[in-house]
């Protein structure tokens, strides 16, 4: 007798799980209608457009703090410079007025940091570092960073009057002016455009000492400008170095400048700054403090060759980690501060 072979049963189709639980619920002599079907997670709270808001809202007010330069701010203490050197903090509650002082430029160069920003979102948006910034990258939009900074100036201008100092004002006034003009035009023409970079600098201790009415010497004037343009060189050297013939594209008045030039002229400028500095230990005291100053004077051409260095090598780097992460760098400034302060 022949066996013939059936045909291969397919598995069976499984049931849904709903399906399954009906059927056991039946089997269970549960009707499936009088069982309430098992509630899904609850929401803990409505959805809605509160968080998103809550979480724009976060988003914003980290693009406003991103766009104004929080690793720029120590360079406001700047404002303390001048009480420093003349060992006075000037009108009775001094280091107060020198912190109304820091707030105003701090508010002041953010301010130009937003216009900045705006004016150049084209051309950032081009470069591989700043097309992070939040107005290039849309994450603010160009009225609001505005809107920003003219709440900003206001809040700045107001500073000098607030506190009985109206100099501090007209000097913030004219930072605002010449940081303003550089934005739109004067960043084009060379030579020019690297002495108002280094006039911020200047105006921030010309603000401190408005502020306390301590009025500065000559000679510290002029090692606090020729330090600022050091910086203001080693700035442009080291986008040459770090973009080479892309440096124009992103900054069209690099055209101008050549390397090796601007590396001579920052090691003249730091040779001007130890004479001036000298010039001015000698000059303004006498006794064990003009001694202390004088000894200075090593810790501080250290520090400069340091810096010089540093620049060559670290290229890419921002000028403010150079000062402040280098640990010999760093000696060298702990170095003139304490001579400094002992000549006080």
């Amino acid at each position: 007798m022949t066996t013939h072979p059936s045909p291969r049963s397919s598995p069976p189709t499984p049931l849904p799980p709903s399906a399954t639980t009906a059927a056991a619920r039946e089997a269970a002599g549960t009707p499936a209608a009088q069982t309430a079907p098992i509630p899904g997670p609850v929401p803990l709270r409505e959805p809605g457009a509160a968080p998103v808001r809550r979480s724009a809202g976060l988003r914003w007010l980290a693009a406003v703090i991103q766009t104004s330069r929080p690793r720029q701010w120590p360079k406001n203490l700047l404002v303390l410079a001048a009480p420093l050197a003349g060992a006075s903090m000037g009108r009775h509650n001094g280091g107060l007025y020198a912190l109304v002082a820091f707030v105003a430029f701090v508010a002041a160069s953010s301010a130009v940091y937003f216009v900045n920003d705006v004016v150049d979102a084209e051309r950032d948006r081009r470069h591989p570092v700043k097309r992070s910034r939040p107005i290039a990258a849309g994450l603010l939009p160009p009225w609001q960073a505005l809107a920003v900074a003219i709440v900003a100036v206001g809040l700045a201008l107001a500073s000098g009057f607030l506190i009985s100092a109206p100099w501090l004002s007209v000097t913030i006034a004219v930072y605002l002016a010449v940081s303003f003009l550089y934005s739109l035009f004067l960043k084009h023409v060379p030579v020019l455009e690297l002495a108002c970079v280094a006039s911020g600098f200047v105006l921030r201790a010309v603000g401190g000492a408005a502020a306390t009415h301590v009025p500065p010497s000559g000679w510290f004037l002029a090692v606090i400008s020729l330090g600022a343009l050091m910086v203001a060189v080693a700035k442009r050297r080291g986008e040459l170095s770090s973009l080479g013939a892309q440096a124009a594209r992103h900054r069209p008045v690099m055209r101008w400048y050549s390397y090796r030039v601007l590396c001579v002229l920052g090691r003249a400028i730091a040779a001007g700054i130890i004479v001036c500095y000298a010039l001015w230990a000698v000059s303004s005291f006498g006794g064990s403090r003009e001694a202390w100053h004088l000894v200075s004077v090593v810790p501080l051409a250290i520090a400069l060759a340091r810096f010089d260095w540093l620049s060559l090598r670290g290229a890419a780097r921002p000028v403010e980690d150079l000062i402040i992460t280098d640990r010999v760098m760093v000696s060298a400034e702990l170095a003139w501060l304490a001579t400094f302060a002992l000549g006080m």
